[in-house]
Order: structure tokens, then C-alpha cells, then sequence
């Protein structure tokens, strides 16, 4: 979806409906697994990390290691953590952004519900 950004704004503008940043962001959400750099890297550069959910999976959609890269195709949080973030919305994306969307959980762990 980050990469057709444009579009769906464009689409937004030409039907009169609000910005997709105002009307769609407060409700839809992007997980990390893209398993590779260059998609990461355009996903925070489209999508504010506030909508950025840490995709951890205990076994992952693709199962072995890339053979460019040396590492498992699924070891998404390297790639979080060579991305060009402050150590705030890394924290986000790992924890509070998920904590947010699942307020259940945030009081199940005794971390009380962030704000929406």
C-alpha cells in the first residue's frame, strides 16, 4: 500500500473525501514483515510510525535465510533497527503502538491503555 500513497490520495481529493492521513490513518495499521530493508524503509518514509505495528511472527512466512543477506528472511527487527528512526518511535513501533491498538492487552500487563 505505501506505494500507491499517491493514488489513494489523489482518489480521496477527486471523491471528496477527507485526507487519507485524517480519515483512514486513525484506524489502519502496517506491520513490519516485509523482510527486507528497501521495504521498510518505504514504509516509514509513507506511513507515520504511529500506524507502524513490530510484525513479530514465531515462525515466519518464509523459513530459511537469504542468501544475500546471510540472515533469516523473517528477522524483521534488524531491519527496524537500521531504519532511520529516534529511539522514541522505535519504542513505539515495538511496544506502545501495540499497546494502544490493543488496550486489553496493555491492561492485562498492567501497562495501563496509551491514549489514542
Amino acid at each position: 500500500m505505501p506505494y500507491h500513497w499517491g493514488r489513494y490520495r489523489g482518489l480521496a481529493d477527486l471523491l471528496g473525501r477527507p485526507p487519507i492521513d485524517e480519515h483512514l490513518l486513525g484506524n489502519v495499521f502496517f506491520d513490519t514483515c516485509v523482510y527486507h530493508q528497501p521495504g521498510i524503509d518505504l514504509l516509514l518514509g509513507v506511513v507515520d510510525t504511529k500506524n507502524v505495528l513490530f510484525g513479530s511472527e514465531m515462525v515466519g512466512a518464509v523459513r530459511g535465510i537469504d542468501p544475500t543477506t546471510g540472515h533469516h528472511f523473517d528477522d524483521t527487527r534488524r531491519h527496524v533497527e537500521a531504519a532511520n528512526l529516534t529511539p522514541g518511535q522505535r519504542e513505539a513501533i515495538y511496544a506502545r503502538d501495540g499497546l494502544r491498538v490493543y488496550p486489553r492487552r496493555a491492561a492485562h500487563l498492567g501497562a495501563g491503555a496509551p491514549s489514542r
